[in-house]
């Protein structure tokens, strides 16, 4: 498993609502986006904040009550969280928790960020020649302090200088010590982010993914255009595309496994892209099919998958894995020898379904290979007698620079092996990758739209590429964290 960014989402009510109860549902519906730690950052005479580790907890109808007091306001902000800057301990993830809130003279700016910065090094020697030191580990005080340092001229052009000189993906929520609500996206449109509201109007909200919409009754009314900001003033919103780069260079790992099987993603409903990547399988890779007596899933972001699949081959899919619901820990924030044992405890395997049988095994990704390899050798321990693994996401060989927690090139199993040792290393008796342009033409997009550089090594910014391009060549086995500032260059 891998794991990436956050999520945020951002409610201002222009009626007599408070902003808390929305704030809190949309968390909820985004969970799956961030298991580290959840916020919330509201604004009545003056900014209102609460964070914590862990997932968005329960609360009932009478906490609602108590939880309004502690933060009340009719705009705020909220955030869940999974780090891919950082320390991992538990001071620092709290420390690192959002929304952050910073301070320059009297104003105050807090935010919420979901996706990852390339020039911090840059970015972090302008910042501590004006400030001094910083105060946590994460790159969201970087851009809090970036947009916090030029707000003279008003949040707009902050924004605005933000755009044209940090590189990365952001998508992001604001709140300043007036109240002001803002919200904006890189150029590139790395990262989800949609406007919705209540079906009256009186209710404006942004999220990174469409189900905050959905749970609380909300319309989409659109995706936020790359190089977008908004801002919600009292007699409405005010949008305006500060940077245009003529291009995206949307994460395609949204379709593949971070975004909500429920959400929609430029139009289309993401578990019916998955589902014609199941479909793709089958059509690619039918001497594989010809061979195997059923289907199974790894639940659950490959699901959809093997739906398609097993409609477009008429195979069966059996539901012989299945999760542990309560087992919440999520394998990529462990360490590694934490991993293993955790995958153990979260996947069932169902047993004499498998016994004597030759199983298609339906995966959205690999990136490491531990969880794969550990259900793969409980799958032969439940006797299966042949495992032919197909994949949605085509072969990863290259680091993400822009907030997916693949940094490294060590760190990933297919920049050293090819399928065949890939196979061989998981114990599969064969590993079939959807191909690059099955997957690109599932999704609906244009292939000039989508970040594919994990893939590809063709990155869409400049700093990134001239990262990589430098490091291939030269890696260890033993590098970690992320590349850029490892080496040193980041500046």
């Amino acid at each position: 498993m891998v794991g990436e960014k956050c999520g945020v989402f951002g409610v201002k009510c222009y009626g007599d609502d408070n902003a808390f109860v929305y704030l809190y549902w949309g968390l909820v519906a985004q969970n799956h986006r961030g298991h580290e730690s959840y916020g919330f950052l509201t604004h009545s005479e003056g900014l209102r904040r609460y964070v914590d580790l862990g997932l968005v907890p329960r609360i009932d109808k009478q906490e609602f009550l108590r939880w309004n007091i502690l933060l009340p306001g009719k705009v705020g902000i909220a955030h869940v969280r999974y780090g891919t800057s950082g320390h991992k301990d538990v001071y620092a993830h709290l420390k690192d928790a959002q929304p952050m809130v910073v301070s320059r003279g009297r104003e105050k700016l807090g935010l919420g960020f979901n996706g990852n910065l390339v020039n911090i090094g840059w970015l972090r020697d302008i910042i501590t020649q004006k400030n001094g030191r910083l105060k946590t580990t994460s790159d969201t005080e970087l851009l809090c302090r970036y947009l916090v340092d030029n707000a003279s001229n008003g949040i707009r052009e902050s924004i605005r200088l933000c755009m044209e000189n940090v590189e990365g993906a952001f998508s992001v929520v604001g709140l300043t010590s007036k109240g002001e609500f803002f919200g904006f996206r890189d150029p590139l449109g790395m990262r989800p982010l949609c406007l919705g509201q209540s079906r009256d109007g009186s209710i404006k909200a942004i999220s990174s993914e469409s189900v905050g919409m959905n749970i609380n009754g909300f319309d989409v009314v659109n995706e936020v255009k790359p190089g977008e900001m908004i801002l919600f003033r009292e007699g409405g919103i005010e949008r305006e595309r500060l940077v245009k780069d003529g291009r995206s260079a949307f994460c395609g790992f949204e379709f593949a496994y971070f975004a909500r099987p429920d959400s929609i993603v430029n139009g289309r409903y993401v578990y019916k892209v998955r589902e014609e990547f199941g479909r793709n399988l089958g059509r690619r890779y039918r001497e594989v099919v010809k061979d195997a007596d059923l289907i199974i899933s790894i639940p659950e972001t490959a699901d959809d998958a093997a739906y398609g699949l097993h409609e477009e081959t008429g195979l069966r899919w059996e539901r012989s894995l299945r999760r542990h619901r309560y087992v919440t820990q999520r394998a990529f924030i462990l360490e590694d020898n934490e991993r293993t044992s955790t995958i153990d405890r979260k996947i069932n395997v169902i047993d004499g379904s498998m016994r004597g049988k030759r199983v298609i095994v339906v995966e959205d990704s690999i990136v490491r290979g531990d969880t794969t390899k550990t259900i793969i050798r409980k799958l032969r321990e439940r006797g299966a007698e042949k495992i032919y693994l197909l994949v949605t996401f085509p072969r990863i060989s290259n680091p993400c620079f822009y907030g997916i927690d693949m940094a490294s090139f060590t760190e990933l199993i297919g920049f050293y092996l090819d399928e065949d040792g890939i196979a061989k290393e998981i114990g599969a008796d064969k590993v079939c990758y959807q191909p690059l342009e099955d997957f690109i033409r599932a999704t609906g997009m244009r292939p000039g739209d989508l970040c594919m550089a994990c893939i590809t090594g063709n990155y869409p910014t400049e700093l990134a590429q001239r990262i990589a391009d430098k490091v291939r060549s030269s890696v260890e086995k033993s590098d970690k964290g992320r590349i850029y500032e490892r080496l040193g260059l980041e500046v």
